[in-house]
């Protein structure tokens, strides 16, 4: 009993951490072109809609999938047997980042420390597939509707949105972010037993839904700047566009294994080919600072995978280098 308690409270602490930190950091990448696009929008409206959505993808997994939560994305990743103070580390660290406005791939962050190397790996592969993937779709799309389309909306972004497009950016929002919550169960439920119950599946619910609120109030965070620099983000019709494709690209990884992997890194390319397509369609700003942002945003996002997965080994073998300290300075 000794053991078991202060392990389920680091367990409880590590699902709440992560919960905020996902939220914080992931769940913009999929609500923050909707936040841009919702400002005249009363909060609750914007909260209870991306509320209902949550509830209704993960409450129709748990009953498909006999109280899985994550669909299958933790298969290869079990259950950790005890919890330790190293296990809140990760997303506090992951909050930190989030704060400075840096866009870490919290698979890498989170789900590693329970992970084998060899997930680990699979994890970083598919991710960075998913970036080159992501990329090349948005390039080449943007690259056709470019001018008959996005030109459209620049010339138009002063003007009234007709209803039939804020249906869709509605619609488009809803897709998305069930797309995503279907990619990152994982990261959200990994402190979790693989089975819940009626009422630790309402619990943890109601806990997403409350950081959700959260979220909408402050209409996004340090990452929605990476969404804001973008070209006509904030225009509703270029939003859906921008929302379709990349929900797509998850539903797609979503049939090819149940390997879980950074959401982040296929944001990241799908807003960095239509940057460049747009570039090279339109000439709407210098190509010096078409490169910068998106040097910058891949530049980011490569530090904090590599911050990820030193945190990660060193939490996962942090008795044998203290040992190894400890011998080094014996001999001294």
């Amino acid at each position: 009993m000794i053991e078991i308690i202060p392990s389920t409270i680091f367990m409880i602490i590590g699902f709440l951490l992560s919960l905020y930190a996902c939220v914080s950091n992931d769940a913009i990448q999929t609500l923050g072109t909707f936040l841009n696009t919702t400002k005249e929008r009363p909060v609750w409206q914007i909260w209870l809609y991306v509320s209902l959505v949550m509830i209704i993808t993960f409450v129709s997994g748990w009953i498909i999938n006999d109280g899985d939560m994550a669909f299958g994305r933790l298969d290869r990743i079990p259950h950790a047997q005890a919890f330790y103070w190293w296990h809140i580390l990760p997303p506090l660290i992951l909050l930190y980042l989030t704060r400075k406005g840096i866009p870490v791939a919290t698979a890498f962050l989170i789900i590693s420390i329970f992970s084998a190397p060899k997930v680990i790996g699979l994890m970083v592969a598919k991710s960075f597939v998913g970036y080159v993937i992501a990329l090349i779709s948005s390039m080449i799309l943007y690259f056709f509707i470019a001018r008959s389309v996005e030109k459209i909306f620049l010339y138009m972004k002063n003007k009234p949105i007709s209803k039939p497009w804020v249906v869709a950016k509605w619609l488009s929002t809803a897709f998305l972010w069930s797309a995503w919550l279907l990619q990152d169960g994982a990261v959200l439920f990994v402190y979790l037993p693989r089975q819940l119950n009626l009422w630790q599946m309402i619990l943890s619910l109601s806990i997403f839904a409350g950081l959700l609120y959260i979220l909408c109030y402050r209409r996004g965070g340090e990452i929605q700047n990476i969404v804001k620099l973008k070209t006509n983000t904030q225009d509703p019709r270029s939003a859906t566009i921008i929302d379709c494709v990349y929900a797509a690209i998850l539903i797609y990884f979503q049939t090819v294994n149940n390997i879980p992997m950074s959401t982040t890194w296929v944001f990241l390319g799908v807003l960095a080919g239509r940057e460049i397509a747009l570039y090279n369609r339109l000439r709407f700003i210098t190509e010096k600072k078409v490169y910068k942002h998106l040097i910058k945003d891949l530049t980011k996002a490569i530090v904090g995978l590599v911050v990820s997965i030193a945190v990660v080994f060193i939490l996962n073998n942090h008795k044998e280098i203290i040992d190894t300290l400890m011998h080094y300075v014996s001999l001294h």
